[in-house]
């Protein structure tokens, strides 16, 4: 798609906003409730798609995308009447008679911009919060995953005239006619030198952005730990996605004293979930593409492997990986894995890893299995992350009840359920005062009773 085509959906929407249309909560209602159903209807194509571009298994593709975007609809149809109606509040009794109260309205033309490990879900949960909202969708899918983005546009097409909602194919020429544009809003998921790139071209018309990125996301296992399950859902959420994941485990983190136990289950886990070839296996996915390949291949020091570390060029699969003796000094821990590698480092005290941890970038998430509920509240406490998990991975971003986001070099803002709906809103402040009655204390000429009166009204 070129410049002016993109131009001119972004007119058109433009005019369809400011026709009022989608602010009839009715409206939303009726374009979720045909979202779900074509969602429903194109299922296997879904799981098709998403198994060419990443090798997912159909039960993979529904727990992880396609069911996860049907929660989010469901939830939104529950609430969105709830979610979209004015709230009244507390007015002061210096502004006595009036009413106050906060008007959610959209912000307008939105632009979402999703990424490929997660090309379904993290196009269409943000479209499904923006529709709630009431905005108009400009949708940027990945072409790094062309499958799932096709059938995305094949599906949005069917439900939606572009003028509402509109799906954008292509590459890095298409984004960067995108963020040339004017949105009322920016939805970001991705690198964070990508997310940069989007602030910066957001700046331009001082665009309110959000950024869900990601960055090097600790899992803590603490020497009270129950070894076996930390192994077996630390095994679960970093290999999931062969490790194509924002929120997997980064690195393991663990107690000195408890390492060579851990390392013992983890062994244990791989083989029991993943089998003694994993490269053979239907259900393992891939990398998405030869150069993320051959780049977390570079990752993996030979001489630090204790399990895995065997790679198929012709299929772009990669072992489940553990390393051991790991410094953060490593090339692996220079960057975001995204890759099916487990570094595990070790620390003598909690402290010490508190002090480790909060001496970096703030992750995306952060991860803690112990048995020591006061250790678990010290380390949610005074770790800065995103979202996390006391004994479990991954699990915190898959409710509507609460938002996912990260802050710092992980990214800005969050969504889910209530929060996305709040993230493409804007909240208006309204103060309907009433004209039988004027209080005069605030005119000119000021007079020492009027001072009185407003030092009592305002304490």
């Amino acid at each position: 798609m070129n410049e002016q085509e993109i131009k001119n959906i972004l007119s058109i929407q433009r005019k369809y906003f400011s026709t009022g249309s989608t602010l009839n909560v009715n409206t939303r209602i009726a374009a979720l409730t045909k979202l779900k159903d074509s969602i429903i209807k194109h299922e296997t194509e879904i799981q098709e798609a998403l198994r060419r571009d990443l090798g997912k298994s159909n039960f993979e593709s529904y727990m992880c995308e396609t069911g996860l975007v049907l929660s989010e609809i469901s939830y939104m149809l529950r609430h969105i009447r709830s979610f979209a109606r004015e709230k009244t509040v507390l007015t002061p009794l210096a502004q006595f008679h009036s009413r106050s109260y906060k008007k959610p309205s959209p912000y307008g033309v939105v632009l979402i911009m999703s990424p490929w490990n997660y090309p379904f879900l993290l196009t269409l949960d943000p479209l499904v919060d923006a529709i709630a909202a009431g905005n108009t969708i400009v949708l940027k899918p990945s072409a790094y995953s062309p499958y799932t983005s096709e059938i995305i546009r094949r599906i949005i097409s069917d439900c939606f005239d572009k003028q509402y909602v509109a799906v954008v194919t292509g590459g890095r020429s298409e984004n960067t006619c995108l963020l040339k544009e004017h949105f009322d809003y920016i939805f970001f998921t991705g690198s964070q030198s990508v997310g940069r790139e989007v602030m910066k071209h957001a700046a331009e018309y001082l665009t309110p952005v959000t950024l869900e990125l990601g960055g090097k996301s600790p899992c803590i296992v603490e020497k009270t730990a129950n070894l076996k399950l930390a192994a077996r859902r630390i095994v679960f959420g970093k290999y999931l996605n062969c490790g194509q994941t924002c929120v997997a485990p980064d690195y393991i983190y663990c107690d000195r004293s408890v390492k060579d136990r851990l390392i013992k289950e983890i062994k244990k886990q791989i083989q029991k979930q993943y089998g003694k070839q994993p490269l053979e296996r239907d259900d393992y996915g891939k990398i998405i593409n030869k150069k993320h390949f051959n780049r977390v291949r570079n990752l993996i020091d030979k001489n630090k492997v204790i399990l895995g570390g065997k790679a198929d060029p012709s299929t772009l699969r990669i072992e489940p990986t553990v390393l051991d003796n790991v410094t953060f000094g490593d090339a692996v821990m220079q960057e975001e894995i995204f890759g099916p590698v487990m570094p595990i480092l070790t620390f003598d005290s909690l402290d010490e890893a508190i002090r480790n941890i909060n001496s970096m970038p703030h992750p995306l998430a952060l991860y803690i299995f112990t048995g020591d509920r006061p250790a678990a509240g010290k380390v949610m406490s005074r770790c800065g992350f995103g979202g996390g998990c006391i004994n479990d991975t991954i699990i915190h971003l898959a409710t509507s009840e609460m938002g996912f986001g990260g802050f710092g070099q992980s990214g800005m803002g969050s969504y889910h359920g209530k929060d996305g709906f709040d993230t493409f809103t804007h909240h208006k402040s309204i103060v309907d005062k009433k004209t039988w009655l004027d209080l005069p204390m605030r005119y000119q000429p000021y007079k020492k009773l009027n001072e009185k009166l407003i030092r009592m009204f305002l304490k």
